[in-house]
């Protein structure tokens, strides 16, 4: 479902369906967006918080519930809610992640693995019986607070070098931060919709929202 030779645009929701369906309408449909039911924003909604997007969007979805065990329910369950990829955390056990990759391919799902918290990602993927179809590099919300900390670019020809798979930059991406993911090699960039006033980069939930991803996509082409 994902091509290598394409840069896409994921946005990502994650606080209420009443943000949703505010904003997601706004957002021009393409087969370069994909939308993402963020972490917080599953917690609050649940499965059908998913389903709320589904019947909105056409297109690619994202369910990012990391998981760190059971791999093969929640895979089904996000499949069943109406997502077309999901994520594992890749600090779950080797076995967790096998059966992720296994399942993903099974049900015709994008396979994730967020690599938040990973020093070195090759030792996650190395061992694997299959490698995934898109590698997260992932600077954490609370990250982005430190002063000077970044996306660790210099993983991408690494993990190239080795395997080959999409790369996704997340963290902290606005305009001009994910001009220099592209430059440094990534496939797919992370953008948060993010409140007014707050303390995260993204894209404002107080802008033009259908402006803001058609210049995401312009800087990513």
């Amino acid at each position: 479902m994902l091509n290598d030779k394409t840069r896409y645009l994921q946005i990502a929701f994650n606080f209420n369906a009443r943000m949703v369906a505010s904003l997601l309408p706004r957002i021009p449909p393409s087969n370069r967006i994909m939308i993402e039911a963020g972490t917080p924003y599953i917690k609050r909604e649940g499965m059908q918080g998913v389903r709320y997007i589904r019947r909105m969007w056409r297109g690619l979805i994202v369910a990012d519930i990391k998981i760190a065990d059971g791999a093969l329910d929640e895979v089904q369950m996000v499949r069943a809610a109406g997502a077309n990829a999901v994520t594992v955390l890749g600090n779950a056990p080797r076995e967790t992640i096998n059966i992720f990759i296994d399942a993903c391919r099974n049900y015709g799902m994008i396979s994730m693995i967020d690599m938040i918290g990973v020093k070195d990602p090759l030792n996650v993927i190395r061992p694997l019986l299959k490698p995934p179809d898109v590698v997260v590099l992932h600077l954490g919300r609370d990250e982005e607070t430190t002063r000077g900390k970044l996306i660790q670019y210099r993983h991408i020809n690494r993990i190239r070098s080795k395997f080959s798979v999409l790369i996704s930059a997340a963290g902290g991406v606005d305009v001009r931060r994910a001009r220099s993911a592209i430059f440094n090699g990534a496939n797919i960039v992370v953008a948060n919709i993010v409140r007014r006033g707050g303390i995260w980069r993204g894209i404002s939930a107080a802008a033009d929202v259908s402006d803001m991803a058609r210049k995401f996509l312009e800087e990513i082409e």
